[in-house]
């Protein structure tokens, strides 16, 4: 909002409401960012920005009927213009599947203070760790490029129900790219601060990855035993995430689709994985409440408040729970379990370190990344996509040198029940999805014939 405080937009937009309820979301951000090329620093600025959102409730004949208009930047003198704009797409609208009574509750603590802020500052430790890189790069003839982002949003949910809860979501992330003569290698890292960032120990990992890209191998497609690190997994089991809805799947539109229901209770995994969300975990926190902006069959305005805990999607290898509106869990009779902000893939205890898979490898692959993900076939879950950034040959527990890339073809379903080895969990920056999903743990697994389908000329 633009010359007044996001609490004060809420308050003002429900006030000039004349629809039979309302709903409003005012949202203000702040962004800092760092961007280098060629070990120099080119580019660091702040941003700010805000928007409102209004979502208008009618009285129809057989329901409610919704009306739902954002805007950036708003006004005091536009907030009433928003207001009217939502109220006429309510008063043309026909009853909503989704309508359910408001959610009710009390005053977030600390609602009438000023949003959070971030700035230049939260790279107060991390900038001169960076610099130090670029002058070891540099002595090594190696190239560093890459940037550093900071986000922190305020989000202030009020209703004519009486709601009235806030959240400050902090989110960073780092990608970091090494060329040299060994190619090119890439490094992400998510982050609520930046003071958890270890640049020293990222550059180092990268510059070894370059040296075992001075001896290439050139493989032909096929299945190999294949070891996938922490980034690549979590893009694949965020795409599950994402897929996991119950409408989609009590429809038969899924691979969670079963005759005449879904496949919760199903064992995917015979190894005992756990992939599941909580608001509270540590270093992955996130929005204890639901936050929808518009409905859809994967969210629904009128459950904007409700209470997120923690939920297990896949336990113990068994598919545990999908994600759920109080519509899907009336329809599918199953637990309402709302979508979470974050996502932890967990194996057996005691897992391995990516190392020790790759010391505990006779010959296989050893992937960085992947990319261009998309979907080919729903029903199966079968995505295709390409590596990126360093594919390894791993021989006799060592990394003999580097392969060319290949594009692959895998359900993260099916590499469930295929699964070899799951390692040690740790934080994550999925490469794919690093722009709408940064808060994930997941450890490094081996899959025993992963489907490299054809050689890619990517680089």
């Amino acid at each position: 909002m633009t010359g007044i405080a996001p609490q004060e937009a809420v308050e003002r937009a429900l006030a000039l409401s004349r629809a039979d309820d309302c709903i409003v979301i005012a949202e203000a951000s702040g962004t800092a960012n760092l961007r280098w090329a060629g070990n120099t620093l080119t580019t660091n600025g702040v941003t700010r920005a805000s928007r409102l959102t209004v979502i208008a409730l009618r009285k129809v004949p057989g329901g409610v009927a919704t009306g739902v208009v954002s805007r950036s930047a708003v006004t005091a003198d536009g907030i009433e213009d928003l207001v009217r704009a939502a109220e006429a797409v309510a008063a043309d609208g026909e009853a909503a599947d989704d309508a359910a009574p408001l959610v009710t509750g009390a005053a977030s603590p600390g609602w009438d203070e000023p949003p959070a802020e971030t700035g230049i500052g939260v790279y107060e430790g991390f900038a001169p760790a960076l610099g130090e890189a670029f002058a070891q790069a540099e002595s090594a003839g190696r190239l560093l490029y890459g940037f550093a982002n900071h986000t922190v949003t305020s989000s202030f949910l009020g209703t004519s129900a009486g709601l009235r809860l806030r959240h400050d979501q902090p989110t960073g992330l780092l990608e970091l790219n090494a060329k040299g003569a060994g190619g090119s290698a890439w490094a992400g890292v998510g982050t609520r601060d930046f003071t958890d960032v270890d640049v020293a120990d990222l550059t180092a990992g990268l510059a070894r990855r370059l040296q075992w890209g001075e001896r290439r191998v050139e493989l032909p497609a096929g299945r190999y035993e294949t070891i996938l690190p922490p980034s690549a997994v979590a893009d694949l089991m965020i795409y599950l995430y994402w897929s996991a809805g119950a409408q989609d799947a009590q429809d038969g539109r899924t691979v969670f689709s079963a005759p005449g229901g879904t496949r919760v209770g199903e064992r995917l995994a015979e190894v005992p994985v756990t992939l599941s969300s909580d608001p509270a975990a540590a270093g992955l926190q996130c929005a204890p409440f639901v936050l929808a902006h518009a409905s859809s069959r994967e969210s629904s305005v009128f459950d904007n408040g409700l209470p997120l805990g923690a939920t297990d999607w896949i336990k113990d290898g068994a598919l545990a729970a999908l994600t759920q509106t109080r519509q899907s869990a009336g329809r599918t009779r199953l637990p309402l379990t709302p979508a979470i902000d974050n996502l932890v893939m967990t194996g057996p205890g005691g897992g391995a370190s990516l190392e020790e898979m790759v010391a505990g490898t006779e010959r296989g692959l050893l992937l960085t990344c992947l990319w261009y993900i998309r979907e080919v076939d729903p029903q199966r879950l079968l995505l295709t996509g390409l590596t990126r950034d360093g594919v390894y040959l791993v021989e006799h527990g060592e990394v003999v040198g580097a392969v060319n890339n290949f594009r692959f073809n895998e359900s993260p379903v099916d590499l469930l029940g295929r699964l070899g080895e799951v390692g040690a969990t740790a934080p994550t920056l999925p490469r794919e999805w690093s722009d709408y999903f940064t808060r994930a743990a997941m450890p490094p697994i081996r899959v025993p014939d992963f489907h490299m389908s054809t050689v890619s000329q990517a680089s």
